[in-house]
């Protein structure tokens, strides 16, 4: 097991693995921007290097930076979360030339699979079903893509082939919109990925998108952990995830789970990863891609596997085999989880910038909060607009549902306008409710709170004092020697080693 590791990465998604690390008795090194210099990440680990700049192109994406502090700081491994460099081949291998372990897939791995073009051609020759499709090599041929669009039928898809999280992505329902839309989605993937290739997919209406968590290790295993449902998206990114799917037979599951690994096994994928189908109304599968990556949305495989997922990635990594066999794996219950983001759902999601004043998550038993902020800190225009995550876990589908709205109930961020109202609004919708979910399913209903229903700051800031009032105590902070710097660590280490979970 290694000594210590770097965690290349910020906010809820640096604490998480932070506290798995120090569970498992390795030192936790962060690393941080300018404008995460008091960020609760920094307070979260046992030391702390500064990353001059403030974007992420000049801090977070620079692999070039963090190889250098990792080695200064005798880092054994590198972390590197989701998002930024997780799945980026040359970080890895840069990683591995330098003697330092990547905690993840293989630089092969990412290359083979970080390319959806790729990808989709890797599972046909794997016996998975894919989406009919059509990509090209070099600049656009305009009167060909609309001969190959017309031939898939629209709508169409224009889809990046590197990256995710809907960037370089457009729909085009009539041939009138689809050269305006490839040369956008190229410009948006080249910003996004520093690669403009695109391709051209058959949009299905009303799809699921379900996917499959996989892992492999160094000796040959590979597994599925079951699925997660995360059609609840906003302009294609995913807000609310449960597991088991509302959809699935076990029948489905079993040929999903099968697709996955078979996948998984004819590139010998090692560590976490996730295979992304979608589907169809008529339940109907086909792959879309695989994240070679940890997901936003691993603790809901966690709650209903009971498996830490992030422990799991540090003993592959660290060359040891998978700790369990597919036949050791069970779904207990159903788990969910929502994203609360720092964004106004009122006026198109845009996102919400500024100090939190006050920040109280519901934590315990089978609720559990993955928090990258607290009372104090900043949301910047900077980063992801991702504050936390909520998670929870039921013996029923029902029972989770009525936990979800407790929680969402009792979790309170003022400071900044968030999605809280909007995500109670959409777990008490009937068809949510019913599980009645397809990745339309916002634009559909127009699922927003209403801005009369939404609670005053100063009626929150009236119930929340007893909270901070209690907490006044700790509020002196304290201050630690992190790295090259000096930063402020905060009531939570003063407090007496307070954790965000």
């Amino acid at each position: 097991m290694f000594r210590k590791v770097l965690i290349a990465n910020r906010g809820e998604i640096a604490v998480r693995v932070a506290r798995t690390l120090q569970q498992l008795g390795i030192r936790a090194v962060a690393v941080f921007s300018d404008a995460d210099k008091g960020s609760v990440h920094v307070a979260q680990a046992d030391e702390a290097y500064p990353l001059e700049g403030n974007t992420s192109a000049e801090t977070y994406l620079r692999g070039d930076k963090i190889i250098d502090v990792a080695r200064r700081c005798h880092a054994d491994a590198i972390h590197p979360g989701y998002g930024f460099l997780s799945e980026n081949a040359t970080f890895a291998q840069a990683c591995k030339d330098a003697g330092i372990v990547f905690i993840g897939p293989t630089p092969e791995n990412i290359r083979a699979m970080g390319d959806k073009i790729v990808a989709k051609r890797m599972a046909e020759k794997a016996g998975v079903p894919v989406v009919p499709g059509w990509s090209w090599e070099g600049p656009p041929n305009y009167a060909r893509i609309r001969e190959q669009a017309r031939r898939l039928g629209y709508p169409v898809l224009i889809k990046a082939a590197a990256g995710g999280g809907g960037k370089g992505m457009r729909v085009v329902r009539e041939e009138s919109g689809l050269t305006e839309a490839v040369e956008g989605a190229q410009r948006e993937a080249a910003s996004s990925f520093a690669d403009g290739r695109v391709f051209l997919e058959k949009y299905l209406d009303r799809p699921r998108h379900v996917e499959i968590q996989i892992f492999g290790d160094h000796h040959g295993n590979v597994v599925h952990l079951f699925e997660r449902e995360c059609s609840i998206q906003r302009r294609h990114q995913k807000i609310v995830e449960e597991s088991p799917s509302p959809a699935l037979n076990p029948e489905t599951r079993k040929h999903m789970g099968e697709a996955a690994v078979q996948l998984a096994k004819t590139i010998s994928y090692a560590n976490a990863g996730t295979v992304e189908f979608i589907l169809d109304q008529n339940g109907t599968f086909y792959f879309l891609e695989v994240n070679t990556r940890l997901q936003v949305e691993h603790p809901v495989t966690e709650m209903v596997t009971r498996r830490d997922l992030v422990a799991v990635q540090i003993q592959v990594a660290s060359g040891e085999p998978l700790p369990f066999r597919q036949e050791d794996l069970f779904q207990v219950g159903h788990a969910m989880e929502c994203r609360v983001c720092a964004e106004d759902p009122c006026h198109g999601f845009v996102p919400s910038v500024g100090t939190i004043e006050q920040f109280v998550a519901p934590n315990g038993g089978d609720v559990r909060a993955d928090c990258g902020v607290a009372a104090g800190s900043k949301v910047s225009v900077y980063y992801d607009s991702m504050l936390a995550k909520l998670i929870v876990w039921g013996s029923t589908r029902e029972e989770m549902l009525r936990r979800m709205t407790w929680a969402l109930e009792r979790f309170v961020v003022l400071g900044v306008t968030t999605n809280l109202e909007f995500l109670q609004s959409l777990v008490q919708h009937p068809e949510f409710r019913a599980g009645r979910l397809h990745t339309g399913f916002l634009e559909e209903h127009a699922i927003a709170p209403s801005v009369d229903d939404i609670v005053p700051d100063e009626a929150w800031i009236i119930a929340a004092m007893a909270v901070r009032g209690s907490q006044s105590s700790s509020n002196e902070g304290s201050r630690r020697k992190s790295g090259d710097d000096t930063v402020n660590v905060g009531p939570w280490v003063a407090g007496g080693g307070w954790r965000a979970t």
